[in-house]
């Protein structure tokens, strides 16, 4: 770990607050990220509510949101990132199957049109940079505005989750041994 994490007796009162309300939330703990955010504490209060709007808040179940976050953590190699939400994906009810598919950078089988799009949405905007006219066209049809814009956030979000968790060297619980080579 490169940062000392500021542990709550250490917090301004500001930090604090912040950590106080992500506690109280639908989270019920302080993501890790937040721990090095709080170095800012107003991008750590935006971000963590973000977080928490686009994992809990979203038009779309676990199952779903979550193909979304494990392509980001694959993309980005965050272990961390990719340890906690392996469980939250598989506990929501996604495959074993799709999971080593995108843990091993396969393209994974999906027998349902949204999960597809939103894999292939993801995989576009990490490796593409973007999404072709016919790509955009397409997840609207099968996602709604609402959703893409959504399927966008929660991309965008874990990119700056496993930026912070890389760039800081956040470890994994002792014991937990990474599965991304």
């Amino acid at each position: 770990m490169r940062l000392k994490l500021i542990s709550p007796d250490e917090m301004t009162a500001d930090q604090k607050a912040i950590h106080d309300e992500a506690i109280a939330g639908k989270r019920g703990a302080a993501p890790a990220p937040m721990l090095a955010w709080l170095n800012s504490p107003d991008m750590a209060r935006h971000a963590t509510r973000l977080g928490e709007m686009l994992r809990f808040n979203t038009i779309f179940p676990p199952k779903l949101s979550e193909i979304a976050i494990l392509v980001t953590a694959r993309h980005f190699t965050a272990h961390y990132e990719w340890w906690a939400h392996k469980r939250l994906a598989l506990k929501g009810g996604m495959h074993p199957d799709i999971v080593e598919a995108i843990r091993d950078r396969r393209t994974p089988q999906f027998d349902d049109p949204k999960a597809q799009m939103i894999y292939d949405v993801a995989k576009s905007l990490h490796e593409g940079h973007g999404l072709s006219k016919p790509l955009y066209d397409a997840a609207v049809d099968t996602l709604g505005e609402r959703g893409l814009v959504e399927i966008i956030g929660l991309c965008g979000y874990y990119t700056l989750v496993s930026m912070t968790l890389n760039a800081f060297e956040f470890g994994l619980p002792e014991g937990e041994v990474s599965e991304l080579a």
